[in-house]
This record gives C-alpha cells, sequence and structure tokens, in this order.
C-alpha cells in the first residue's frame, strides 16, 4: 500500500511529466475506478453516475454489473430506481442502449445527438430510405404518438406507416427511435418482471426538459471528458472518441489541458487523466471478476490491451461456450454462462488458460456468490470448468 501511495502522490505532484505506464499499471487504475479490484459500499444510482451510465442492450446486464461491483447489492434497489424515474435505459453513448441516472439523461443526451444522427444517417440503411421525407414532421408525429402514450417499435412503425406510406415504415419509426430520446418504461429492465421494449420520450417519462443551452455548450462536454477520464482514464483522446462515438474532440481536450495531468503508454501515445484520480500499484491483486455480457469496462476505450490481449479476443469470439467475460488477475482470462434445466443452475466457466489451485478455489468461491444472485430459486447450484 505504501508503494501505491508515493506512486499516486507522485503523479500529483509531476502532472504533464509524460511518465510512462504500462498496461498493469493501465489495467490496475482501470479495475479501480471501475470498483473492481474490491466491491464498493455505493448506493446504486451514485455507482452508475460514477461508471457514466452503464450498458444495457441486455436488460439483466446492468444488475450483474452492479453486483459486481458493490457490496451490499440487492436487484430491488436498481428496480425501484427504474421504476420511481430516477434511472432510465435509452440509447446514449456510441448510440448503444444505456442505463442511466435522470440527470444525466437530462444533460448529457443532447450531447451526445451528433452520434445518434451520425449512426441514422451514414451507419445504418434506414436514414436513406427515408430520403425525401420531412423529416420535423416525421419527429413531430412520432413525439405525439408516443407521449399519446408509450409504444412498441412495431406499433409505432403501423401508425407511421399510415401517414407515409410511400416510405419504408420500418426505416421511419428507426428514424424516431435515433433521433427522439426515448426510454424504454418499465417493467422492461426491471429484475425478476422483464416486459416488451416499449418507449416514450424522456421528456415526458420524466416530465422535465433536456437540458441543451446553446450558451454554455462547452460545460456539458468538457464534464462528460473529465468523468471519462475519472472512471476509465488514462485514455488517449480516441479512447474518449470510441467510448463515447463522438470525434473532433482535440479542441476540448486542449481546452481541459490545463485541468489534466499527461502519461505516455508504452507506445508513446499520450494519456490523459484527471489530477487526483487514483494509480494503484501494479502489483496489486485483482481477484476474479464476472462481467455482464456488455461492461463499458471492456469496451470503453479504442485500444482494450489494458484489460483483454488481442488474442483472447479471438478466442472469446470463437469460444464454443459462449458467454460473458470473466477476470482473472485483472484481465480476460476466460468466458461465463449460467444454464437452468429444472430447478438446477449450472455456471460453466471457461478459462483460456491453465488456472493454479489458488485461482481454481478464488474462481469458484466468486462463482459460488454469482449463482447465488442469479439463481437463488434453483435448488441446486453446480459449478463446472469446461474447454
Amino acid at each position: 500500500m505504501a508503494r501505491t501511495t508515493r506512486r499516486a502522490s507522485a503523479s500529483r505532484r509531476d502532472a504533464g511529466s509524460g511518465d510512462v505506464l504500462g498496461r498493469r499499471a493501465l489495467n490496475r487504475a482501470l479495475l479501480e475506478r471501475q470498483m473492481l479490484l474490491r466491491r464498493c459500499t455505493l448506493p446504486p444510482a451514485e455507482a452508475i453516475k460514477r461508471l457514466v451510465g452503464m450498458q444495457a442492450q441486455v436488460p439483466t446486464d446492468p444488475y450483474v454489473g452492479l453486483w459486481t461491483r458493490l457490496d451490499p447489492f440487492h436487484p430491488d434497489e436498481l428496480g425501484q430506481l427504474i421504476t420511481d424515474r430516477r434511472a432510465v435505459r435509452l440509447a446514449m453513448m456510441r448510440a448503444t442502449l444505456h442505463l442511466v441516472i435522470d440527470r444525466d439523461c437530462l444533460a448529457l443526451r443532447p450531447l451526445l445527438q451528433p452520434v445518434l444522427e451520425r449512426t441514422l444517417f451514414k451507419g445504418s440503411p434506414y436514414g436513406r430510405r427515408i430520403a425525401g421525407v420531412d423529416v420535423a414532421a416525421l419527429l413531430a408525429a412520432g413525439r405525439a404518438l408516443l407521449e399519446e402514450e408509450p409504444r412498441t417499435l412495431a406499433q409505432l412503425r403501423a401508425l407511421l406507416g399510415e401517414r407515409w406510406p410511400d416510405h419504408d415504415a420500418a426505416s421511419l419509426a428507426y428514424a424516431v427511435h435515433y433521433l427522439l430520446p426515448l426510454v424504454q418504461v418499465p417493467p422492461r429492465g426491471v429484475w425478476g418482471v422483464g416486459g416488451r421494449a416499449i418507449c416514450t420520450t424522456a421528456e415526458a417519462w420524466l416530465d422535465r426538459p433536456l437540458h441543451a443551452d446553446p450558451l454554455h455548450a462547452d460545460a456539458p462536454l468538457d464534464d462528460l471528458i473529465l468523468r471519462y477520464l475519472a472512471a476509465f482514464g488514462p485514455a488517449t483522446v480516441r479512447d474518449v472518441q470510441a467510448w463515447s462515438g463522438l470525434t473532433r474532440l482535440g479542441e476540448a481536450t486542449e481546452r481541459l489541458r490545463p485541468r489534466l495531468r499527461t502519461f505516455r503508454d508504452e507506445h508513446g501515445r499520450e494519456l490523459l487523466d484527471v489530477p487526483d484520480a487514483p494509480l494503484p500499484d501494479p502489483e496489486t491483486p485483482a481477484p476474479p471478476r464476472f462481467l455482464p455480457e456488455y461492461d463499458n469496462a471492456l469496451l470503453g476505450h479504442a485500444d482494450r490491451a489494458r484489460i483483454v490481449s488481442e488474442e483472447d479476443r479471438t478466442r472469446a469470439a470463437v469460444s464454443i461456450s459462449g458467454g460473458a467475460a470473466m477476470l482473472i488477475d485483472g484481465f480476460v482470462g476466460g468466458l461465463w454462462k449460467v444454464t437452468r434445466r429444472r430447478d438446477a443452475a449450472t455456471l460453466l466457466v471457461e478459462p483460456f488458460r491453465a488456472l493454479s489451485a489458488d485461482e481454481i478455489a478464488a474462481v469458484a468461491e466468486e462463482g459460488t456468490k454469482l449463482l447465488t444472485f442469479l439463481a437463488a430459486d434453483a435448488a441446486t447450484h453446480d459449478i463446472q470448468f469446461v474447454g
């Protein structure tokens, strides 16, 4: 611990020195800031805020992500946040579905509008298929329909198709999906309940307007970059762009430079960081962690070498068993998934390399806790190492 303290103090004192941080140093910094070195005793809303949102394409992923980071954590806590409209699920960073607290939805969603627009018009076929449609009229119609009552994408498609019969109805609905801030309303996303993806606008659901403020346009972007670095740094400008989906952030990061410290990675690339964020000793022990299928700890950088090697990314892609990532010594070291058969739940663990006896014991201990969380109703629990 003493060495960790000295290293962090030196980094703050020498901010801007360009010290080189190796792969393990970046790994331990990421794990510490992502609450993956040790579980924290934060309320779920505070944890979601600290992480600047959580991937939520799979409705249960944020629950697993919080379980692996917090102690104690009960899924009903997050379910209540969603039901009480203090946390919402909508397209945010990289135009992917995220769980964010209500204030971040209102403040950050306007900032990410260019990402959603680029995804629709350049990254999908839907933008081309609505050529000739008055987009403003389309969005006004979509907003009216979704604020009249929450609807599924299929319901929206049918209604919009009646008004624009000469255009692809699915593309009309997807245009509304990308260009308006649409939240998926409960019971979708509530633990143990689930349901169809039914949407309304964020403004209608939260009964508050988005905070787009052209007079202070830099403030939300500056805040987003600083919060990203606090949760994922030290990081390059490309990393910030890969995580957010925003482009041309050079001007913003230069504006922030007086408030940042800098390092270099092993390839000589400049790494930006906030002054007081932790930099643990690279040899700090990292316990096994089971991540959800999608987790920003894995997806939050252009160069993901700090948490997964290229070789192991390839292994994960061709794995027979499939599943989500498991961290061994801080890095992706295998996959996991839970299977159910009648009243039995089995955790399948597929390591990418031979594990030591101590590692096997640690994975089994953490896996037992995971099974208790995910399959509390099962009469029997079992852990199998495969592959």
